[in-house]
């Protein structure tokens, strides 16, 4: 990936993925934290701590080999969720405005604790006296900039001109999809040499990681006798990842394209397994209508 593009096409399109999110929220998703505390305390539990974990736990068990690829997967386990999982979330008829909060507070809060988190990850895998290290405050403002920004901006423009943001959010979403295909294809073309043992590497651990998410953030709501359609969204917020941060962090902040490779390897995956468990759900629904 030349210079250029990290340096100016990732932010870029990060930015206008965020400017996106921010298109689709009000300040009346950020009051659901008081007026649904439960839902909203348990999937952001689901996104901050328990995603981040297994990030650590799959790295250490099926990683470790591979330093690198381990710090990568991290990288990805400790970005907030994707924008992608509001509309996967409409597509499985779950909460879509719970997991529009969801999205932007762990969007707020990762600010804070990626650079901490990566930093940890870095030293445990490639040693205190690596040259690869986040500047905390710097990568904070960095980060706040390309997300939280644009997002806020999103926002503004839904809250003084909606009629515009609603007619401008599928074009958006379309463009941020394609963004998203072609900074995956990049990652990988910027390792083509590699790109066979790094998916070979990688490919299992992201697929264990997606899973465990989605099956902790699909069952453990059960136990809190959550709905069905908060259910449903919490598991797909867990295990919908901003894949374009973390390779944007990989690329721009940390200039290692080899830790791009399992952020890039993951936002296909989940979107393979989000689709079947969409297509399960749906055929659940119609067996049990038809019953």
């Amino acid at each position: 990936m030349g210079s250029s593009i990290t340096t100016i096409f990732l932010p870029l399109a990060l930015a206008i993925i965020m400017f996106g999110l921010g298109l689709s929220l009000t300040i009346v998703d950020f009051k659901r934290i008081i007026l649904d505390p439960k839902a909203m305390l348990l999937g952001s539990f689901t996104q901050l701590v328990v995603l981040p974990a297994l990030g650590f736990g799959v790295a250490a068990l099926m990683l470790k080999d591979n330093p690198e690829l381990a710090v990568g997967l991290i990288i990805l386990a400790m970005c907030p969720g994707g924008p992608t999982s509001n509309l996967l979330t409409h597509l499985a008829n779950g909460d879509t405005a719970l997991c529009i909060s969801l999205t932007a507070i762990s969007s707020i809060v990762k600010i804070f604790t990626i650079p901490i988190m990566v930093n940890v990850a870095i030293v445990q895998y490639l040693g205190t006296d690596s040259a690869l290290q986040m500047n905390v405050t710097k990568s904070i403002l960095q980060i706040f900039a390309v997300t939280i920004v644009p997002a806020s901006i999103g926002m503004i423009v839904r809250a003084y001109a909606s009629k515009f943001a609603d007619s401008t959010q599928k074009p958006v979403k379309i463009t941020s999809a394609v963004f998203l295909v072609l900074i995956i294809l990049a990652a990988i073309l910027k390792e083509k040499e590699n790109i066979g043992d790094y998916f070979a590497s990688s490919g299992p651990a992201a697929l264990l990681l997606n899973l465990a998410g989605m099956s902790i953030g699909y069952f453990l709501p059960v136990l809190f006798r959550l709905t069905s359609t908060q259910q449903i969204t919490i598991s797909i917020e867990t295990s919908i990842q901003n894949g374009t941060l973390a390779i944007t962090i990989a690329n721009t902040m940390l200039h290692n394209s080899v830790m791009a490779i399992p952020p890039a390897v993951y936002s296909i995956i989940m979107f393979i397994t989000a689709g079947l468990f969409i297509a399960l759900l749906n055929r659940k629904k119609v067996t049990t209508t038809a019953a």
